[in-house]
């Protein structure tokens, strides 16, 4: 156990990060096996209550595709993928907002219980996410592959999710979305989480996975990356299939004015509470490619607030 001193020191080296990300908001996509781990969601759920009681807004995008491929093959459904997305047809679907519905009231409650006051919605709620199905080109020599219920976002109205900060509230996103004519679309929930961000105007986007971050050219995990280093990363096809889209969404919400993006380890522990209030991290950091280096920024940031 840790001495009564190493825990005060512990605290206080916080304080500059309380002070920077005070009233801030941060927005976090929660997946991976965390997601599975009833240990490790619920620490991630004292995290978020206690982002929230200290001063900061965060948002919580959550995905859930292992429950959702659970569910299916109880059903007796095979799970089918293009490209990393999954093919959804209209039986699909419904799984779908059943094993994202548990999971949303699931976490929502464990944030409840930890003293935060979190509210579960999706894109149909208040239509605030309007999406349009998701048209993916066939390669050469590739059929084309009708996705299905995928969505692609067209807007996001923000004026739910500002409403429900200025009350308080730990907003807790299903990553569904609404076309005009009522149609509910499923949406990747790093897409998702990346372009509420940019909506958002929000300080820092952190996404929540099962691997330690993004690769360099070695095959070692970067600490930083600037925007132009991870575009060169996915030109070369350096960046796994199953993870582009997470790192397209890193780029993009970078390259539209979110400060940082941190793609983080959910299977350690308080992941998101090392990445926030620590100097050490637990994933890659990827910063713009304007200002000084990012840890030089950080420390100005730090000394501005």
């Amino acid at each position: 156990m840790p001495s009564a001193a190493t825990t005060a020191r512990t605290l206080a080296e916080a304080l500059p990060y309380l002070r920077a990300y005070h009233g801030k908001i941060i927005v976090v996509r929660f997946g991976g096996r965390a997601m599975a781990d009833p240990a490790l969601k619920a620490t991630f759920a004292r995290d978020v209550a206690l982002l929230r009681l200290v001063g900061m807004n965060p948002i919580v995008v959550h995905g859930g595709g292992w429950h959702i491929d659970g569910l299916l093959a109880k059903m007796g459904m095979t799970p089918r993928r293009h490209r990393g997305l999954r093919v959804t047809d209209e039986k699909t679907l419904t799984v779908v907002e059943m094993a994202l519905d548990e999971l949303n009231q699931e976490l929502t409650g464990l944030i409840n219980q930890h003293g935060g006051r979190a509210v579960g919605i999706n894109g149909q709620d208040g239509r605030f996410i309007q999406a349009a199905r998701m048209r993916v080109d066939a390669a050469p020599g590739e059929e084309a592959v009708d996705l299905g219920y995928v969505g692609d976002i067209v807007g996001i109205d923000t004026e739910l999710i500002h409403l429900l900060l200025s009350r308080e509230f730990v907003p807790v996103i299903m990553p569904l979305g609404v076309a005009a004519d009522g149609t509910a679309y499923h949406i990747d929930s790093d897409r998702l989480a990346g372009r509420l961000a940019r909506a958002l105007g929000a300080e820092k986007l952190v996404l929540m996975t099962n691997t330690e971050g993004i690769a360099d050219r070695r095959g070692h995990l970067a600490y930083i990356l600037t925007a132009s280093e991870v575009e060169r990363l996915l030109a070369e096809g350096r960046v796994s299939e199953d993870r582009v889209a997470r790192v397209a969404a890193a780029l993009d919400a970078v390259r539209e004015g979110v400060r940082s993006v941190h793609i983080v380890d959910g299977g350690v522990p308080s992941a998101l509470l090392l990445e926030v209030l620590t100097a050490d991290g637990v994933g890659t950091a990827v910063r713009s490619d304007d200002g000084p280096h990012f840890l030089e920024d950080s420390r100005a940031y730090l000394l501005e607030a």
